[in-house]
């Protein structure tokens, strides 16, 4: 184990000093790698963002559950105990008929007509907040809400969610389609970066072999070259993006307040950047990887 740690160990300062040889190719290197990361980066920073607006903005989807009514006090009861109980419900709010009917007649305009009705003509209601608001999640418990005992009608209030989740599906979409298109550009540009430091290496790699290194003690400083190129080149996407959310606070924040919105743009998470950094090195390996392995078969 000892012994396979300083090979590595070797490895990774044979990159590190190829890397520092050569400053300029190495910036420039940097420099179209982490713009080209930058942009899908960047979109999925927009993404989480208009989300996040998007979910403040609007009001929460709701479902309406109205009673038959004929339903008793019992029923009602009965059916508050059971959404109350429920796991996909995260709050339930009784309009009671005789709550809905004094407020119909305290209405300017309709106090005779409501006095004139025979009887109450209001359903029992109830106003539940579901626990997961996405489309899917609502319609299952839409469903399950229809089969409790004197349901007269279910209504779903979830047209927004369906505009909002098709938006976003269009949005993951693009930014998808960003990473794979530049990903691919990001295993180019260490390709050929690679490339030509395994000719210009080439007399090296032959003594090498001589004194019985093998293929992979060859290959393992070049991989290491390219995944140092895509991790460092992810961090100059990341400060990119970074630097550009800082630039846009201001002017974000100050638009937001003309609205009366207390929206702040946030940066890339945690978890995206560690997503974005990591994915940069292995794209940098597995192109380090690739130009070795050419060379090795041309050879």
């Amino acid at each position: 184990m000892s012994a396979w740690l300083l090979q590595h160990g070797q490895a990774l300062r044979l990159a590190l000093r190829r890397l520092v040889a050569t400053p300029v190719n190495t910036l420039l290197s940097l420099l179209a790698i982490g713009i080209a990361l930058a942009l899908p980066a960047g979109g999925q920073m927009l993404l989480a963002n208009a989300l996040q607006l998007a979910r403040n903005a609007a009001p929460a989807p709701q479902i309406s559950l109205y009673l038959d009514l004929g339903a008793d006090r019992r029923a009602v009861q009965d059916v508050e105990a059971r959404l109350k109980a429920h796991p996909s419900v995260k709050s339930a709010r009784l309009i009671a008929r005789e709550e809905t009917l004094a407020r119909m007649k305290a209405s300017e305009g309709l106090g005779d007509v409501i006095e004139a009705l025979p009887k109450n003509p209001f359903h029992d209601a109830f106003v539940i907040t579901p626990a997961d608001d996405a489309p899917q999640a609502m319609e299952q418990l839409a469903a399950e809400l229809r089969k409790l005992p004197k349901i007269g009608h279910v209504q779903l209030d979830s047209d927004w969610v369906r505009r909002l989740d098709a938006l976003l599906r269009i949005g993951r979409t693009g930014v998808l389609l960003l990473m794979l298109l530049l990903g691919a550009g990001l295993v180019a540009v260490t390709f050929n970066t690679i490339r030509l430091q395994v000719l210009s290496g080439r007399a090296e790699i032959e003594v090498s072999r001589l004194l019985g290194a093998t293929d992979a003690f060859i290959r393992r400083p070049f991989q290491y070259h390219g995944a140092l190129l895509g991790l460092l080149g992810g961090l100059v996407a990341w400060l990119l993006v970074a630097g550009t959310t800082l630039w846009l606070a201001a002017p974000v924040t100050e638009v937001a307040s003309l609205y009366r919105s207390g929206f702040v743009l946030q940066p890339l998470s945690a978890t995206d950047s560690l997503a974005l950094l990591a994915g940069a090195a292995a794209l940098g390996w597995l192109g380090a990887s690739l130009s070795v392995r050419q060379h090795f078969t041309d050879r």
